[in-house]
């Protein structure tokens, strides 16, 4: 224990990310959330929005600038929208306070790959580079010795965690990944939208922003980081009939003196043996149901028969979307940045089924 309690404020309080940062950090031994600001529901206590909290905290939403709402405080935890993130930064930046965010804003270190990918020139790009991309498998240490993270995003983070073994193995080099990304519906936000609409969705399956999902240059930049040369991304996300819930698969054309089931195994349980919030089931594949609810993900693979020099290597991963995929890996990453054990209040495993 570090004998004292930190502050934090959640900025933009209203959202499902939210409510799941909310849940976790009412039960955090050294963190006391102080302040929930957000534009809707204002006045209101929070389980208003979030009706799980029920009776169980006296915060209310209030419409108060970044700036009021993290006055005191040791971290600002945005969970604003794309966009609205980059215009609330600097104040916060000016305050002096740390900051966790969720939003696409700061993942990026590329102006034109933003613009490309989120439609707009971004507000201010002299701040891309002074986040921290916020994956602790990758960038533990740069993230403990940081004052500002940009949490990944939910499909990034399953597909990175799904290959950064083979990316630092230096696998990827020349290759192209095409991944189908499965995802469940509490990713498009809590406010209802034609793709969520629950009579459509629930006995759908639909595919959506083939080949161009803003998550793309971010898994780009985070397998370089860790090696990769020269990889090209094919992704195609397909929206699930599911309210929680990511599934990812990997196909790739490997050498096949290269790589076998052994190797596979080596690589994958080296890189994640001792990763509180990683693991490989030896006895099945990854699956939704065995991480819903939970910060935990997992990884798998499957390795095909030589053919021509060359082997099929299918990688599955799983995640929940809004908490490692979103408001728990926050949370590991503002335990990180405040010097506390990364599995505070994140260790609990989801149900089952």
């Amino acid at each position: 224990m570090s004998g004292r309690r930190y502050k934090a404020a959640i900025i933009g309080g209203s959202g499902y990310g939210a409510g799941e940062m909310l849940r976790r950090l009412l039960i955090h031994p050294e963190v006391e959330v102080v302040r929930v600001a957000s534009i809707d529901h204002v006045g209101k206590p929070v389980w208003h929005a979030h009706p799980h909290l029920t009776g169980l905290t006296d915060l209310v939403f209030e419409d108060i600038a970044p700036r009021e709402a993290a006055a005191g405080c040791d971290v600002a935890l945005l969970a604003l929208p794309h966009k609205v993130t980059a215009a609330k930064v600097p104040e916060l930046v000016e305050l002096g306070v740390k900051i966790v965010d969720m939003s696409g804003d700061f993942r990026l270190t590329d102006a034109a790959a933003y613009q490309k990918y989120y439609g707009n020139a971004h507000p201010v790009p002299h701040l891309l580079g002074t986040f921290v991309y916020g994956l602790p498998e990758l960038n533990r240490e740069r993230i403990k010795a940081s004052k500002y993270v940009a949490s990944p995003g939910c499909f990034a983070t399953t597909i990175e965690l799904a290959l950064l073994p083979l990316a630092r193995a230096g696998l990827l080099d020349g290759t192209t990944a095409h991944v189908v990304g499965i995802t469940g519906s509490s990713g498009s936000g809590a406010a209802p939208q034609e793709g969520t609409h629950h009579p459509v969705r629930a006995v759908n399956l639909k595919t959506y922003k083939p080949l161009v999902h803003q998550h793309t240059p971010e898994i780009l930049e985070t397998l370089a980081a860790a090696g990769a040369k020269d990889i090209e991304l094919r992704f195609t996300p397909v929206s699930a009939p599911l309210s929680r819930g990511i599934f990812v698969t990997v196909y790739l054309e490997l050498p096949a003196d290269a790589i076998d089931d052994k190797r596979m195994a080596a690589l994958y349980d080296e890189a994640y043996a001792r990763e509180p919030f990683v693991r490989r089931p030896t006895t099945r594949l990854p699956e939704v149901a065995a991480v819903s609810g939970s910060n935990y993900l997992e990884v798998g693979f499957a390795v095909g028969d030589a053919v021509s020099g060359k082997r099929t290597v299918v990688c599955f991963s799983a995640s929940d979307n809004l908490i490692k995929g979103g408001a728990g890996q926050a949370i590991q990453n503002m335990n990180l940045v405040l010097g506390l054990d990364e599995r505070l209040s994140l260790q609990d495993p989801g149900g089952w089924p």
